[in-house]
């Protein structure tokens, strides 16, 4: 239609569509809750917009019909998406497990806040258990659920960070201030800084209500401007000591920078990342050799050169660097149990072939662990070939082939004989094993 006839109601409606469109990637990749100030935004746009698309008078003409319905059903889409994704189950899981680090912060960090740095190891072990729960978190390849995971882990990964930190660190004493003038000032800055590392917590952890990002980091740098300011005079171990509180503040000033840092870059999207894609070749690499030797007629002959090709895989995982991130380093540790799970099932076949070349007498218990172990091994093929998920009827026939396994185990009487002790012992931990990879196969995580 030639633009200059179209219809001012038409016209109208597409002004209106343009402007949807433009906050289109801020609702797709909106990560936040429904009481955030950007998710009211966001809705009230949308809302506005909707009644702009309302009071577009159609004259009874049809296409202008068309087109307003087209333009109003674009609108409820966003708002839709918008809701779901603050609403989004594991969106709340995200949150729940990030009011649980609230909790443990609110309790623990108290010392921080007088300079000290008496750090529980319960507090540790309940931030590292609140990091791991994090990473486990599934996102379906969503952004939304992947901003906001990444953001969440990105705060409690920092507060961990300056905890070890300040434990691991050996801070200069204050020097006497009988030594110089200047020393009494550098003391009383650094106390400053010991409680702005207190105040940095919270406000990351979002404990912290009277204090705001803004004024810290005015304070953080004033600080450094006080320092900058003072004369040391020459003194080679006041000159360091200043150094050191320096870099203190810095690297506080640095943490402060993550908030808008993350909002402004996409690390939350790992799929491109150097490590993760180190990673994903490694994967790769193994199952070509695990297709490879489920399909082989004459597996033996692949054994040991599949052996040395999949160690040397797990030398390349272990170089792959986490970059201090839990989901590559979640991502990594699942790489190589992958790996050591072929590895495992490669030396059972090799023990099973050599055991058929030694015909002898056994005990009658210890011939009892090994038929299972033969199970065990046809099983474990089976589960490296599984690609389902829990609710698969073969999820739940391996799980039930697996549990029947360690239950004939348990009813192998060893008879006091050490050597079918150990065996059985060591048939149980690799049924046990191949019962935890099929349950990490089918746990659906993703980075």
């Amino acid at each position: 239609m030639d633009m200059g006839n179209q219809h001012p109601a038409i016209t109208r409606l597409q002004e209106i569509q343009k402007e949807v469109k433009s906050i289109e990637q801020q609702v797709m990749g909106f990560s936040g809750l429904s009481d955030d100030k950007n998710y009211k935004k966001l809705e009230r746009i949308l809302t506005k917009q909707l009644f702009e698309i309302d009071s577009v008078d159609t004259e009874g003409k049809g296409d202008i019909q068309q087109a307003r319905k087209r333009a109003a059903q674009e609108t409820e889409r966003l708002l839709k998406e918008l809701e779901q994704n603050a609403n989004h189950p594991h969106r709340i899981e995200i949150q729940n497990i990030f009011k649980e680090a609230q909790a443990l912060v609110k309790e623990k960090i108290v010392p921080f806040y007088s300079g000290g740095n008496c750090v529980t190891d319960e507090f540790e072990e309940g931030i590292q258990d609140i990091i791991l729960r994090l990473t486990h978190v599934k996102t379906g390849g969503k952004v939304s659920l992947r901003k906001a995971r990444y953001h969440t882990l990105t705060k409690i990964c920092v507060v961990q960070e300056i905890i070890e930190n300040c434990v691991k660190k050996q801070p200069s004493l204050p020097l006497s201030e009988d030594a110089h003038p200047s020393v009494a000032k550098i003391n009383s800055v650094m106390c400053e800084v010991n409680r702005a590392r207190g105040t940095l917590i919270a406000l990351l952890m979002g404990v912290e209500q009277s204090e705001t990002c803004r004024h810290l980091s005015c304070v953080l740098s004033g600080l450094i401007a006080d320092l900058d300011a003072l004369d040391v005079c020459g003194r080679t171990e006041i000159r360091n000591y200043r150094r050191e509180v320096v870099e203190d503040i810095n690297q506080l000033l640095k943490y402060l920078d993550l908030e808008e840092e993350a909002d402004t870059t996409h690390a939350f999207d790992l799929g491109q990342n150097q490590s993760i894609l180190k990673i994903e070749k490694v994967l790769k690499r193994m199952r070509e050799i695990k297709n490879e030797l489920l399909q082989a007629q004459n597996p033996p002959e692949l054994y040991l050169s599949s052996k040395t090709e999949l160690q040397g895989l797990i030398g390349q995982l272990d170089e792959v660097s986490v970059e201090k991130n839990p989901c590559i380093r979640e991502a990594r540790r699942r790489a190589v149990i992958e790996v050591q799970t072929l590895i495992t099932y490669v030396d059972l076949k090799e023990a099973l072939e050599k055991r058929k070349l030694f015909v002898s007498e056994e005990h009658p218990s210890h011939k009892a662990v090994w038929n299972v172990l033969g199970n065990l091994s046809e099983i474990q093929g089976e589960v490296l070939s599984f690609d389902g998920n829990r609710t698969d009827k073969n999820y739940i026939r391996l799980e039930e082939l697996l549990t029947k396994q360690l239950l004939a185990l348990d009813a192998v009487d060893p008879q006091g004989e050490e050597k079918c002790k150990a065996a059985r012992k060591q048939a149980v931990r690799l049924a046990q094993n191949i019962l935890s990879y099929l349950d990490m196969k089918s746990d659906e995580w993703e980075y």
